[in-house]
């Protein structure tokens, strides 16, 4: 799915939703919940870009853009206002619904900073917005740390194939940004 978005394939979204199935259980069986909130909205956006994209190659595809230096910002400062906000819900939702999250999530904070961020990168990615491929190296050298700590080290190895595919999809659709 990854290596598919990297190369502005429409397939990205059909790929991802079945990853997103995939990764649900583990994320859940592992207690991080975030992550596992995470791939319901996977789901939900891959319909959505599959339809956007879709319905956008048959009349006209839109261009990759760019966001301005105020919407970067903005956007920095709404990711870390959301994740100490969800943060601290999931770091007590154990708490607050025991008999469906019976041990306490791990690692709350960067479980959603990684969610909140790969949140708002599916939404730029189908809006084909470039800074979409900024918050994927974030959230996959995150990624990478966490998952190694928490010794899923398969999936570690995974998010070290995202990164290098992330770094793909910044110099693919840098290079489709110039050419338009």
């Amino acid at each position: 799915s990854v290596y598919l978005a990297a190369r502005a394939n429409i397939f990205t979204w059909p790929t991802g939703i079945l990853n997103a199935i995939f990764f649900l259980v583990i994320f859940y069986q592992i207690h991080l919940y975030s992550d596992m909130f995470l791939q319901f909205y996977f789901c939900g956006m891959g319909v959505y870009g599959w339809f956007t994209w879709k319905y956008k190659a048959e009349h006209q595809q839109s261009a990759i853009r760019t966001l301005s230096n105020t919407n970067r910002l903005r956007l920095g400062v709404f990711i870390a206002v959301v994740t100490l906000v969800i943060g601290f819900v999931i770091s007590r939702i154990h708490l607050l619904l025991p008999q469906i999250f019976d041990h306490p999530a791990s690692y709350p904070y960067i479980d959603t900073f990684i969610a909140v961020s790969s949140v708002l990168a599916v939404i730029l990615l189908a809006r084909r917005i470039f800074e979409t491929w900024v918050l994927w190296v974030l959230v996959d050298i995150t990624s990478i740390g966490l998952y190694s700590v928490k010794g899923v080290k398969l999936i570690a190895l995974e998010y070290v194939i995202f990164l290098c595919l992330a770094a793909l999809g910044v110099l693919s659709w840098y290079r489709l940004w110039k050419k338009e």
